[in-house]
């Protein structure tokens, strides 16, 4: 799997770009506040249709500007995919794929799988449950659109009932349509908490072996997955706990309460651990990511470094560039010292000077 090319209209800084990849490593290069992530953030649109900054579609459309398009080349198993997303300033996007327009996102999921590394991802293991829960959801939701189609409908369900037990305050003869959103929240919760198991599960094994490696043999990563509730005892905790509800007007517990564990010797390094110890759990975390798409997928998905280097020290630099030179990979950095010093092999660099790209022979 590769992305071509990818063209940019009204996209963040970019007026109009189009920028053709090679299908080893890219080099995106230049000063900070140039439109080098930019670039990341419109793939990343591309492969799951959101930002990875969380932002609205509006925040990517170019200033004083309604629209902003953009047109993603993917070759996958020999067949060429043209995905394109129209950002709207006042409108839901649009999504097409090979020019025919797509209601639902999951119809975009696994077209182009990708995994995205930027220097706040060193941080996940030391910072809240959410990030971690994220982590889940963004790979889960690119290789099963069950799953997808589940934490969608689940998402939904909560927020209903979160709105409920605020309604209630209120209007306690609502008190019966309680057990509904029970009901539904434990149907797609228990399946979401079974999916996550298993990924987990499957997972764990991969970064161990990676973490070794990459810690000399000295130190042995585990990883497990903490459910905040049993899938089968969903709907019994939550009859459980719901005069807590009730007086908090918030659902507490099911799967957007779940976390990741991460223990070296049995000590859990999200708290104890040094700040060596988190960023090589970091990234075995990433590393093992690549491996476990390779693996479901049966292809290599396209990997995003965003200025992730200069947050490693050399021996970690050298793991991750020796262990990405059979993918694609779109590297962003502020100069290429780091590439020329590892000797590491670059195929194709650009450079990015103010919402332009700009490709550069090398000598």
């Amino acid at each position: 799997m590769r992305i071509q090319s990818i063209a940019l209209k009204n996209f963040r800084n970019y007026k109009e770009q189009y920028v053709e990849f090679t299908e080893g490593t890219n080099i995106l290069f230049g000063d900070n506040a140039q439109g080098k992530t930019n670039v990341l953030e419109s793939v990343y649109v591309s492969a799951t249709t959101k930002s990875h900054k969380g932002c609205r579609d509006k925040d990517m459309i170019r200033f004083s500007q309604d629209e902003s398009h953009i047109q993603t080349v993917v070759l996958k198993n020999d067949k060429e995919y043209q995905i394109d997303i129209h950002l709207k300033k006042n409108r839901s996007k649009g999504i097409a794929v090979n020019r025919v327009p797509i209601r639902k996102a999951s119809a975009l999921f696994g077209i182009l799988n990708i995994v995205f590394f930027s220097p706040e991802d060193l941080h996940i293991i030391k910072n809240g449950p959410s990030e971690r829960r994220r982590f889940l959801d963004l790979e889960l939701c690119q290789l099963d659109k069950i799953y997808f189609s589940d934490l969608v409908n689940y998402n939904k369900v909560l927020n209903q009932r979160n709105k409920l037990l605020k309604d209630l305050v209120f209007r306690p003869e609502l008190m019966d349509t309680l057990s509904v959103w029970d009901t539904q929240l434990a149907e797609y919760g228990s399946r979401i908490i079974r999916r996550r198991s298993a990924f987990v599960q499957e997972l764990s094994e991969i970064v161990f072996a990676i973490h070794k490696k990459i810690s000399g043999n000295r130190e042995e990563l585990v990883v497990s997955y903490e459910p905040n509730a049993d899938a089968g005892q969903l709907e019994t905790e939550l009859a459980r706990l719901r005069q807590k509800d009730l007086k908090y007007c918030q659902t507490s517990t099911g799967p957007h309460r779940d976390d990741l564990s991460f223990q070296i010797s049995n000590v859990d390094i999200r708290k104890f651990g040094s700040q060596g110890q988190q960023r090589t759990s970091a990234l075995s975390l990433k590393l093992s990511e690549i491996e476990l798409v390779k693996k479901s997928i049966h292809d290599t998905p396209v990997l995003l470094l965003d200025d992730v280097l200069s947050e490693l020290d050399s021996s970690r630099q050298n793991y991750l560039l020796n262990s990405i030179h059979d993918i694609q990979t779109i590297i962003t950095c502020t100069g290429l010292d780091e590439f020329v010093k590892n000797r590491f092999k670059i195929d194709r660099v650009f450079e990015v000077i103010d919402g332009r790209v700009e490709l550069r022979t090398r000598k």
